[in-house]
Parts: structure tokens; C-alpha cells; sequence
């Protein structure tokens, strides 16, 4: 029985019988479908009932012929074309038929040129059959091979077209989500789902942190960690519950931090207060947001192709890797290395207190405020902590200028760094190895960053070096005490300041707005296989309304992280559970629900009252769990595919579908422009301009734009998604497929008369052409076949002519 979980539910069998006997001296064969599907009990292996029966019997002394005759069978009622044939046909003429269009899609490989003793492997993907479905064009008419399978690519959906009202599309979003609801809270009954919420958690837990604990330096401690946590908790669990798309994961972003330290600058220079001000700018960005959601203007994002997505997807990603290497490096500057080290000296090595050479007023003060005086501290004796709060120097062979050498902490911190990438990788790929039952790999691989981070965990505390850990917020209050959760707007502010914010504004509306959709583009890619749609006016909305009431209770604003979302996504992949043995599973798509972004910020909000856990988790590991994300979310981007190509030689380029179509030499170019435009990227997000960074994205979708001019439109939708045109041209290509339809209609009313072959795709129609040579003539048999459910009797009806 552990086979039936292989098998897909509703499957039918078909049953292929051969065999020799005395009595006949020629063969018979019978092709039985039966009506309804029976189960024949020891007949088939399993219980499946049987739809199909194929009797070859024969005379003595052709047995492996016969056997061939079954095998060959049993591959034909493996043919997804040949099923419909075999479902529908009404006589031995249509399966004759089938099995020709079978035979003329078939590769053969003659004998000699491969090892028969060998087995061929499943491909990874299985080729699309939409194309034996298509209706053949007449010589002359044919369309440039692969044309066909792209036209569909690039239309906006309906989440996208311009309703004409106010709210029109934020309306439609409500009406396209509202039906999955319940099923987003059902679907999330999983395993698969718990392992995505610990892995996330843990993920977005550290730099939440991180990012209140830099607002805090920027802000002298107005806006810290605990307002960070409490923020990402607040809008995360508000935007899972009533988003769009609740697959995105709401975060923190580093243009936000430069403009928040730019307001802060600017508020301590002029006498204004900061929060006040803040709060100002902040809820003009809602009402700004909220106005772009009543237009439509999410309706733009149409013109975000996959160049200017990747770009930017590639960016984050790579700041991701970035940034987690750096932090790495930042604790050399903690946990100083003696480079120059004399082993024979161990001995003699000492780091001790010292007074500071030329002690400052203000340092004097300080010690007065310890209940020091200048002659009672006993600098030789203090601790480390204590003689940087005295600003004392350290003086010793085993010490640098920021304290004792400590060479056993950075080393071990690099060691678990990398020990959390290299086994978070494998155990993801854990599922395609040949150890343990599938259900024990699959769980293996869907847990494997909260293993990797568990296992790290308990070998940090057993080896029982003080690396760094974790720190979170043991209290629930505001940082500053001279503020609460509720903030004035106007405050001690002149009244001109609030009309004054909406300028400040308008570069945040520009930021929140670029931010947020390109993030949900890459989420709501086709190649994730989404059922149930997306909302990007609803999103914008959730995002404005949150984003107005963090400014009110001076919380840090938040929208969609796309690494963190990306990494959401990944978690939540679904494969084909029914693969024959052998046969690579297939992609199904993304479990889509709404409860593991609400559990993991609903644990953020709560990771306050879990401090005595949290503390034991080292920070290399998290900043390993980084690393992982960023190398884990370049998987799939086709620009570093493309990358790779310019030190490939031809002979070893993978059979990439663009290369067919496209000349190597002008996919290099396209290569170099994305290129460059994601250094400049990179050169703008690391300067002092950052604020500026999502103009400068924004510019992508008009460099993408001149592109038009270089490349023609079959080679841009090949290597990118196709721009919308203007309106008028809209208008010619209405007419001009008006114009296709009535000859396509034309010419399908000369083929029936003329009994030329026909495509049965989106029809109820089947036209199968029957080709049998007599001597030098050709005679062509079709069978109409009509499975209406309007047919009289509610049966198939069939007429047959020559």
C-alpha cells in the first residue's frame, strides 16, 4: 500500500495483456475501454480501478515481439495527448490516429549509438505538450518557432488593469482575496508551515534588532530596539491578517535609516523636535500612500520588468552577503587577534589597567559620579568593563588599544559562521539524498536552518566560549523617558511645520511605494505557480494605514523586506509527493496562507518575555542564517545565469531557451547594461545619497525603456518581460487581432472541407487526420469528434468522412 501514495488521486489503470497460444495461427488484438472504470480484483497490483484493457494473443514463436507490442502500449497510455485521444475516440480509426501523432513527436535513437544496459534519467522538468495542442499554420504562415509559448507571457493580469474609479482596484483586490480567507488559515495545517515560522522567526528577529539598536545611535535613544520590536510585531501581524499578498514579509530598509538620520540631524540643528516632526512627515506619507491606492496607481507596476526586478532583487541579495560578512569582520574590532604573536612569551604576556595619560574635565566628572576620586581607583585591579567606563588605557604585551587580545572568540565566531551556512545548505538538500524514508528527508530539509541553529546553539554552550549573543529588550517601555507611545504631531513644533513635512513626504511616499511593489512583482512571479492572486492596492493600503499609526506611537516604519520574502517563499515550496521511483519531483507551487507571517510576528512581539531562552543564541550564527538567505535567494535569478556566460565556453552553455533564440553576443550586452546599472545601485545605496536610492530604481524602468531601441521586440521578451505600449498602439493591435481571428476562422472552415488537421486545444472538438498510403495515392480519413455536453443523451457524437 505504500505505493498508492505514489499514485495521483483519481488515476485509472490501464492494463496491457500479451501472450502465446496453440489454437490461432495469426495474432488478434483488442483495445477495450470500459464504462464506468472497474476494479478488477488480481488483475492489477493495486487497487486502482481499471478504465483500459490491451489483449495481444498470438501463435507460437513471437513471444518477445508481442512483449515489445505490450511495452510500446503501455508508453502510449503514458502520453498525455494520447489520453484524450484514448478517452474520446469512437472507433479503431481514432486511435490509429493518435498513435500517428504520437509517432510523429516521438525521438528515436538508433541502435549502436547508446548503451541499452544503462538507464536514461528523468528529465528535471517535463517539457510543456501545449504545443502538440496548438493548430497547425499553412506553409508560409507559420509563426518563428518558440513565438507562440511567449505571447501570453506578458500581459498585466486583471490585479493590474486600470478600473476607471476611485478605490476601484483596492475594491477588486478585496472581492479577488476575500473567497480564500478561510482556506488561507486552512492551508496552513502543515508541517512544512511550523518549519517556516521558526526559520523566519530566528531570521527576522536579528536584524529587527539590529536596526533599532542604529536607530538608536542615530536618534540618541528617541526611537531604539524595543520600539523596533514592538513596530515590526504591530504592522507584520496587521499586515498578515489583511494584505493582498500575506506571503511578503514586512522589514526594515537602509534608505529609511539614512533619512532618519538626516530628520534627526536636521531637527537637532534648527531646534525642532524630532518625533513631532516625524510624526508630521509620517502621516503625509500615509495620506500620499492612500491617494496613490485611490488612483490606481499600483497599475504602474506594469512597467517593472524582470530587468529592472532582478536588478534590484540582486542588490538586496548581494547587500545580504555583504553585510553579513562585515558584521563578521566588525568582531575582530570586539574580540581583538595578536598578529604578532612570540609563543615562547605565553608566560610573560599581561594586560592591566592604566589611568589615562591626559585625563579631560569631563572624564574627571565621571569619575566623581562613580564615587571615585583620582587617587582611589584602583586601576590594576578593575575589570575590563569597568576601565572603559573610567576611560582608562589598557597597557600590556597581550593588549590593543580596545582591550586584552580575546583571539579563542573571533576564531570560534568564524568557525560557527560558516558551520551554519555549509549545514543549513545541506540539509535544505537533504530531501534529494538516498538516506531514510522520503517523510523523514523531507522534514530534514523543511526544518533544516532551525536544526542548523539548534544544533549551533547546544555546540556553543557545550564548548562554552562567550561568544556573542543575542541581545533583546528584557522590558516593555519606551527607551527615552522623556517620551510615551502616543506623539503629537505639532508638539513644541511652529504650525508651518506641518504643512512644510509633506515635501520630506513625498520622497517617503516615493521610497514606501518602490520598495513595496517591487518586492511584491518578485513574490507574485508566474514561475511561483500562484493560485489565489495578489492585492498590490491592498497591500499599499495596509502598508499606508500601518505606516500612519507607527508614526503616531513613534515606531520605526516597515515595509516589504525582499530577501525576507523570498526566503518566505522558498520555505513554502510544494513538490509532487506522487513521482514514480526515480523521477524528479515536480514543482506544484507555493503553499499560500496567511498564518506563519502572523505566528512569526506575533513571536516577535513576544520575544520580549522570552529573553531567558533567546540569550543563548550566538549572533555568527544568525549572521550565518544571512548568508544563507542571500546565496540561497540569487538561486533563480536569471541575470546571474547570464552572468556566468561570459567565461563559458559555447560547447559548455547550457541549453538556456533565450540562447536559441537570442544572438550571444547581444545577451552579453543585455548583461553589461543590467550590470552596470546594478553597480551604480550599489555605488548610490553605499553613499552619503542613499535617500535617493529608490529614484534612482525608478530611473531603471526608463533605461529598460531605451532598450526598445536596440533590441527588437522577440529578442526583449525572450531576454525580459515586454513594456506596455502606448494607448493607439493598443487600439492597432485590437484591430490587427480581429483581423487573425476571422482568417484563423476562415481557415479553419477551409480545412474541415478540405479535411486538413485540427487542434482540439480550449475545444470540445477533436479533428484527427488518418494518413494511409495505397500505392502512389494518399488518402486522408478524419474523425469528427464532438464531447459537448450538449449532445443529445449527454453522449459523444461522431461523424466520419474522407
Amino acid at each position: 500500500m505504500n505505493f498508492m501514495k505514489k499514485i495521483p488521486p483519481g488515476a485509472e489503470a490501464s492494463n496491457v495483456l500479451v501472450g502465446e497460444v496453440d489454437f490461432l495461427e495469426k495474432p488478434i488484438i483488442a483495445f477495450v475501454r470500459l464504462s464506468p472504470a472497474v476494479l478488477i480484483t488480481g488483475l492489477t497490483e493495486v487497487p486502482v480501478p481499471t478504465r483500459f484493457l490491451f489483449l495481444l494473443l498470438g501463435p507460437h514463436g513471437k513471444g518477445p515481439q508481442y512483449h515489445e507490442i505490450g511495452r510500446s502500449m503501455a508508453t502510449l497510455m503514458t502520453d498525455e495527448i494520447f489520453h484524450d485521444v484514448a478517452y474520446k475516440a469512437k472507433d479503431r480509426t481514432d486511435l490509429l490516429s493518435g498513435i500517428d501523432e504520437f509517432l510523429d513527436q516521438v525521438t528515436v535513437l538508433p541502435p549502436g549509438e547508446w548503451d541499452p544496459t544503462i538507464r536514461i534519467e528523468p528529465p528535471k522538468n517535463v517539457p510543456s505538450q501545449l504545443k502538440r495542442k496548438r493548430p497547425s499554420h499553412p506553409n508560409g504562415t507559420a509563426s518563428p518557432a518558440g513565438e507562440l509559448e511567449k505571447d501570453d507571457d506578458h500581459h498585466a493580469g486583471p490585479e493590474l488593469q486600470r478600473t476607471g474609479r476611485i478605490f476601484g482596484g483596492l475594491i477588486l483586490d478585496i472581492k479577488r482575496k476575500a473567497p480564500f480567507y478561510w482556506s488561507d488559515i486552512r492551508d496552513s495545517f502543515s508541517l512544512q508551515c511550523l518549519a517556516s515560522i521558526l526559520f523566519l522567526y530566528c531570521a527576522c528577529m536579528s536584524p529587527v534588532i539590529t536596526f533599532g539598536g542604529l536607530l538608536g545611535e542615530a536618534t540618541k535613544g528617541n526611537i531604539s530596539a524595543i520600539e523596533s520590536l514592538f513596530g515590526a510585531s504591530l504592522t507584520g501581524v496587521a499586515y498578515s491578517l489583511f494584505a493582498g499578498q500575506p506571503l511578503t514579509i514586512l522589514g526594515s530598509t537602509g534608505p529609511v535609516l539614512v533619512f532618519e538620520k538626516i530628520l534627526f540631524k536636521f531637527c537637532r540643528d534648527y531646534g525642532l523636535s524630532y518625533l513631532s516632526l516625524r510624526t508630521s512627515i509620517g502621516l503625509w506619507t500615509a495620506f500620499l500612500c492612500i491617494i496613490l491606492v485611490a488612483t490606481d496607481a499600483s497599475s504602474l507596476v506594469c512597467y517593472i520588468t524582470r530587468f529592472t526586478e532582478e536588478a534590484f532583487a540582486a542588490l538586496i541579495c548581494i547587500i545580504f552577503i555583504y553585510e553579513a560578512l562585515e558584521k563578521l569582520f566588525e568582531l575582530e574590532e570586539h574580540y581583538p587577534v595578536n598578529n604578532h604573536n612570540n609563543l615562547d612569551n605565553l608566560t610573560l604576556y599581561s594586560c592591566q589597567c592604566s589611568p589615562p595619560a591626559n585625563a579631560t574635565d569631563q572624564v574627571m566628572q565621571k569619575w566623581n559620579q562613580t564615587g571615585y576620586s583620582p587617587d582611589s581607583i584602583p586601576w590594576s585591579n578593575l575589570s575590563v568593563s569597568m576601565c572603559k567606563i573610567l576611560n582608562g588605557e589598557f597597557v600590556g604585551p597581550a593588549c590593543s588599544k580596545s582591550g586584552p587580545y580575546i583571539p579563542d572568540v573571533l576564531f570560534w565566531s568564524v568557525i560557527l559562521f560558516f558551520t551554519t551556512f555549509f549545514l543549513s545548505s545541506f540539509l535544505k538538500q537533504f530531501k534529494t539524498e538516498r538516506y531514510f524514508p522520503t517523510k523523514v528527508r523531507s522534514t530534514i530539509s523543511d526544518f533544516a536552518v532551525f536544526i542548523t541553529i539548534m544544533v549551533m546553539v547546544l555546540v556553543d554552550y557545550l564548548m562554552g566560549i562567550p561568544s556573542p549573543k543575542l541581545n533583546v529588550p528584557d522590558r516593555f517601555e519606551p527607551t527615552s523617558k522623556n517620551r510615551g507611545w502616543l506623539i503629537d504631531p505639532l508638539g513644541e513644533n511652529p504650525w508651518w511645520t506641518l504643512l512644510v513635512a509633506a515635501l520630506p513626504a513625498l520622497l517617503c511616499t516615493i521610497l514606501i511605494f518602490m520598495d513595496q511593489q517591487i518586492t511584491a512583482v518578485i513574490i507574485n512571479r508566474k514561475e511561483h505557480k500562484l493560485k489565489k492572486g495578489c492585492g498590490y492596492h491592498l497591500d499599499l493600503m495596509i502598508v499606508a494605514v500601518m505606516l500612519g499609526v507607527c508614526s503616531i506611537m513613534g515606531l520605526p516604519w516597515f515595509v516589504a523586506a525582499t530577501v525576507l520574502s523570498i526566503s518566505h517563499v522558498n520555505s513554502l515550496k510544494v513538490e509532487s509527493g506522487c513521482s514514480a521511483p526515480g523521477e524528479q519531483p515536480k514543482f506544484l507551487g507555493i503553499r499560500e496562507q496567511r498564518v506563519t507571517g502572523f505566528m512569526i510576528f506575533v513571536l516577535m512581539g513576544c520575544s520580549v518575555f522570552m529573553t531567558s531562552a533567546l540569550k543563548f543564541i550566538p549572533m555568527p550564527v544568525l549572521y550565518g542564517v544571512f548568508l544563507y538567505m542571500g546565496v540561497s535567494s540569487l538561486k533563480g535569478i536569471q541575470f546571474f545565469d547570464r552572468i556566468k556566460l561570459f567565461g563559458m565556453p559555447a560547447k559548455h552553455q547550457p541549453d538556456l531557451i533565450y540562447l536559441r533564440y537570442v544572438p550571444l553576443w547581444k545577451v552579453h550586452i543585455f548583461t553589461l547594461v543590467q550590470l552596470t546599472c546594478l553597480v551604480l545601485l550599489w555605488v548610490i545605496k553605499a553613499s552619503a545619497a542613499a535617500v535617493v536610492f529608490p529614484m534612482m530604481v525608478l530611473a531603471l524602468v526608463f533605461i529598460r525603456k531605451l532598450l526598445d531601441f536596440f533590441f527588437t521586440k522577440r529578442e526583449l521578451s525572450w531576454l525580459d518581460d515586454l513594456m506596455p505600449e502606448s494607448k493607439k498602439k493598443k487600439e492597432d493591435d485590437k484591430k490587427k487581432k480581429a483581423r487573425e481571428k476571422l482568417e484563423e476562422e476562415s481557415r479553419l472552415q477551409e480545412a474541415e472541407q478540405l479535411g486538413l488537421k485540427v487542434s482540439y486545444e480550449d475545444s470540445n472538438r477533436l479533428t484527427i487526420p488518418v494518413k494511409t498510403l495505397s500505392g502512389s495515392q494518399e488518402k486522408v480519413a478524419c474523425v469528427r469528434v464532438d464531447v459537448s455536453p450538449d449532445s443529445p443523451g449527454g453522449v459523444s457524437t461522431a461523424e466520419t468522412f474522407l
